[in-house]
C-alpha cells in the first residue's frame, strides 16, 4: 500500500469514532435514502441465497441493510480501515456479516464470487489508475449474471451548494476527485461493457449499474 493510502487509512481509523454522527449531521434524512435505493435497485429476488460484497463499507450501514433484507445471504463488508470495521462490529445485526480488512485494488476473492457488489460514495477518493484498478477487481469477482452498484455524489446545481461541493473536492488535494464526479459514466464504460444510470430520490446521488456482459434485449 502506498504512503498516501496508508495515511488515508490512519485518517479513517481516527474518523471512525465520529463518522456516524458526522453522516447524520451532513446527510440527515438522505442517509436512509442511500441504503434504501441500493437495496431496491439490487433486485435479487430471483437469487435465493445471494453472495453480496460491499466495498469501502465504512461503518457498515449499507451491508447491514442488505443482511437484514436478505437474511439467507452471505454478506461481506470490506474496508481498508480497521477502525471502520470495528465500529461496524458494534452495531446490531453485525454477527450476520463477514468483515474483511483490505484494499479495494486487490480483492482476496476468486473470480466470479459474488452476485452483487456495492460501493457507496467512495470511489471519488481514489486517484486515477488506482480507481480503474479497483473497478477491474469488481468486474473480476462479480458473477456473469451479477451487477455492480456504485453510488456517487451528483454535482449540485444550486450555486451556493455547488460552491461548497467544489470546495470540498479541492480540499482533498487533487483535481482528480472533482473530475471523476463530473465525468458521468466514462470511467465505468472503460471497464464494463454494460453501464446504466439512475438517481436517488433526493437527487444528491447517482447510481451507476455495471455488468460484465451486455444484456440482450
Amino acid at each position: 500500500m502506498s504512503y498516501l493510502r496508508t495515511g488515508r487509512r490512519k485518517y479513517y481509523d481516527i474518523f471512525s469514532h465520529v463518522y456516524d454522527k458526522f453522516i447524520q449531521m451532513h446527510s440527515r434524512r438522505d442517509e436512509k435514502d442511500t441504503r434504501d435505493v441500493l437495496v431496491e435497485m439490487a433486485d435479487l429476488g430471483e437469487t435465493p441465497d445471494p453472495y453480496i460484497l460491499d466495498i469501502c463499507c465504512g461503518t457498515g450501514s449499507v451491508i447491514l441493510a442488505f443482511a437484514n433484507h436478505y437474511p439467507a445471504s452471505l454478506t461481506v463488508g470490506y474496508d481498508f480501515s480497521r477502525g471502520m470495521l470495528l465500529k461496524t462490529r458494534e452495531k446490531p445485526g453485525a454477527q450476520k456479516v463477514i468483515l474483511i480488512e483490505g484494499d479495494a485494488i486487490s480483492l482476496p476473492f476468486t473470480d466470479e464470487s459474488f452476485d452483487l457488489i456495492t460501493c457507496s460514495h467512495a470511489l471519488y477518493e481514489l486517484k486515477g489508475q488506482t480507481r480503474q484498478n479497483a473497478l477491474r477487481e469488481m468486474k473480476r469477482v462479480i458473477r456473469s449474471a451479477g451487477v455492480v452498484l456504485i453510488m456517487e455524489h451528483e454535482v449540485p446545481q444550486r450555486p451556493l451548494i455547488k460552491f461548497l461541493f467544489n470546495l470540498r473536492m479541492a480540499a482533498m488535494g487533487s483535481a482528480d476527485a472533482r473530475e471523476f464526479v463530473s465525468s458521468g459514466l466514462a470511467p465505468f464504460t472503460k471497464i464494463f461493457p454494460h453501464v446504466s444510470l439512475a438517481h436517488s430520490p433526493s437527487g444528491k446521488s447517482k447510481l451507476i449499474m455495471c455488468r460484465k456482459h451486455l444484456i440482450k434485449m
